[in-house]
């Protein structure tokens, strides 16, 4: 497993190319987030976690991008840079991570749901931790059908939905 470089030197070495030659027979699922940023405010909080993922080989990072979507509705890459003003760029670790996979409409799109003045972090990640299960899965002749994440929110909702339910009839057994 490649992990994200932690010196300028390291850096220096990395191919752009950070998918490792992508055998697509031996990945795990890939996934993408788009993590928006309102007001433009970064505040790097996330990355320390972001390359333990990488570090302890659970995910691999594909691409990783980012968006800003103008007041007047435009949206445009924005170059990894410093985002919280101390002089060092935030995300050099990340620089180069480019698989080819996103492209300028995929960075069109991410910036479509984005509210005007917000920037966003795209990340494509495979799950490397699932990739020796994905194998034996297809190796065995499956192959999946349908995936799909559940917001948080959502969660949310439900179990305060549920909560309410019981409530009312916790009240009606009264």
């Amino acid at each position: 497993m490649r992990g994200i470089p932690r010196d300028e030197e390291e850096l220096m070495s990395v191919d752009v190319d950070q998918s490792g030659g992508m055998n697509v027979d031996e990945m795990g699922p890939v996934d993408y987030l788009v993590v928006e940023f309102p007001g433009n405010k970064m505040t790097g909080e996330g990355l320390p976690l972001l390359v333990d993922l990488v570090d302890r080989g659970i995910i691999r990072i594909l691409d990783f991008a980012f968006v800003m979507k103008e007041l007047d509705g435009s949206v445009h890459a924005i170059e990894i840079a410093d985002f919280d003003g101390d002089g060092r760029l935030d995300l050099a670790v990340f620089e180069g991570a480019s698989s080819g996979l996103l492209d300028e409409g995929d960075l069109d799109e991410a910036g479509g749901v984005l509210e005007p003045g917000c920037s966003a972090g795209v990340l494509v990640y495979e799950n490397v931790w699932a990739a020796p299960l994905a194998v034996a899965l297809r190796r065995g002749g499956a192959q999946m059908v349908a995936s799909g994440r559940i917001p948080v929110q959502a969660l949310l909702a439900a179990a305060e939905a549920l909560d309410a339910a019981d409530a009312a009839d916790a009240a009606d057994s009264v």
